[in-house]
């Protein structure tokens, strides 16, 4: 017989049983005009803000978004934002000095990061001391890739054939046509996919220091119209891009394969230096590892870490990134194991890295500041700005999983955010 705590939670479970008529007529959609309008042009210009502002109706809002400074900025974010009202600030702080021995990066870091979240700074800063005290990490950019992927419809799965054999004579043709879009970028390789009489191009590209979203989203779309004009067979339809791509989002395919910047890092830490600053020892960072290597599994993890998304997505935002790419970057796989004279063993490999030093968000005042703080502002630093990433993600792995070991995790938490 269900016991009244079962009771509770059913009445808990069930909140639609006690939606009335009255309540739901709600949700009926109103014929109602719109009591207010914002200006119909979305660029930035100061009548155009004080309109926007005046259709907000919300002066007590007002100092705290369009502030002097951002009023003084105003024409710098003109390339990054429509329907403009103001600037949002957010705390930065800093962790490190965080040493990374990479191919690209060969410094020691001070790593900016921007977030509300107490206690994650600290996180962060205390792995990538810990990481410089051993010697720093070792970092390796594996590939780098960026791909959109324009699927086609046909009539039949022989009209799709045909077409995929045309599209495979047009692969000079196509590398000319995407590369004459921009003086950053090279066709890195072109892969297809049938399914059916469905067709869908994967067109991998390099696109240098920049993010490159936008880069391959141009540059398709002039393949698009090329194929649509010219192709001997005509699909019924076409798409820019059919979700093959793994665009802000994990994905399989991006963790074997490659979507931004794949990279990988390493360190090894005595077993004396893991008990001084994270109290606690290798062999039972291992067995955290084995464990929540097999919990990950079991949620259906796409690859196996910790919370690569916290440390990503705070440098996201402090260096002028596309936050929402760290629905696919923070993607990958953490591993810690025993080496045979007792240290640890740890390492961290991510495929999806979608990270640049120019365009984008990165010539905004701040975030501009901040690339410079790291010393990666600019043209030649995105591979080593992938590299940086690995590391901060290491640090973050390493400082966690001591946590979680030593019984300080809620302790933390609680002594610095409440």
């Amino acid at each position: 017989m269900p016991n009244n705590k079962t009771n509770k939670f059913a009445e808990v479970y069930s909140v639609l049983s006690n939606i009335t008529e009255e309540s739901l007529q709600q949700l009926s959609t109103s014929e109602q005009p719109l009591a207010t309008r914002q200006p119909l042009n979305m660029y930035i210009k100061a009548s155009t803000v004080d309109k926007r502002w005046q259709a907000i109706d919300c002066e007590q809002a007002k100092p705290h978004l369009l502030d002097q400074s951002t009023i003084d900025s105003m024409s710098s974010y003109q390339k990054n934002i429509e329907n403009f009202i103001g600037t949002v600030k957010l705390p930065v702080g800093i962790a490190g000095p965080l040493r990374v021995n990479g191919l690209f990066a060969q410094e020691d870091y001070f790593v900016p990061l921007a977030t509300t979240e107490a206690a994650l700074v600290a996180s962060y800063n205390r792995g990538a001391l810990l990481i410089s005290e051993a010697g720093g990490c070792s970092a390796m950019l594996l590939n780098e890739g960026v791909c959109r992927t324009p699927g086609f419809a046909f009539e039949t799965l022989i009209q799709a054939g045909q077409f995929v054999a045309w599209a495979t004579t047009q692969i000079d043709t196509f590398t000319d046509i995407t590369e004459s879009t921009s003086n950053h970028l090279t066709l890195k390789d072109l892969k297809i996919n049938l399914e059916g009489n469905h067709v869908y191009l994967i067109f991998d590209y390099l696109t240098g220091d920049a993010s490159g979203q936008n880069m391959v989203t141009i540059a398709t779309n002039a393949v698009l119209e090329y194929i649509t004009e010219h192709s001997p067979t005509k699909a019924k339809y076409s798409f820019l891009d059919a979700n093959l791509s793994g665009d802000k989002k994990a994905t399989m395919q991006s963790l074997n394969g490659v979507r931004g910047k794949k990279v990988t890092a390493e360190v090894h830490i005595s077993a004396e230096l893991v008990k001084k600053r994270l109290h606690t020892t290798p062999e039972r960072m291992a067995d955290f590892w084995r464990m929540s290597s097999v919990g990950g599994v079991l949620s259906g993890s796409v690859g196996v870490q910790g919370h690569y998304a916290n440390g990503l997505a705070a440098l996201y935002i402090a260096c002028g990134q596309d936050a929402a790419c760290v629905a696919e970057s923070a993607v990958g796989v953490t591993r810690m194991e025993l080496n045979d004279d007792g240290s640890l063993y740890a390492s961290v490999t991510l495929p999806n890295l979608m990270v640049g030093t120019v365009g984008g968000g990165t010539g905004l005042p701040s975030q501009q500041a901040n690339l410079q703080l790291l010393g990666l502002a600019g043209n030649g630093n995105a591979r080593a700005l992938a590299e940086v990433c690995a590391g901060l993600c290491l640090a973050g792995e390493l400082s966690m999983i001591g946590a979680f070991c030593a019984g300080h995790f809620a302790k933390a938490h609680r002594k610095l955010a409440r």
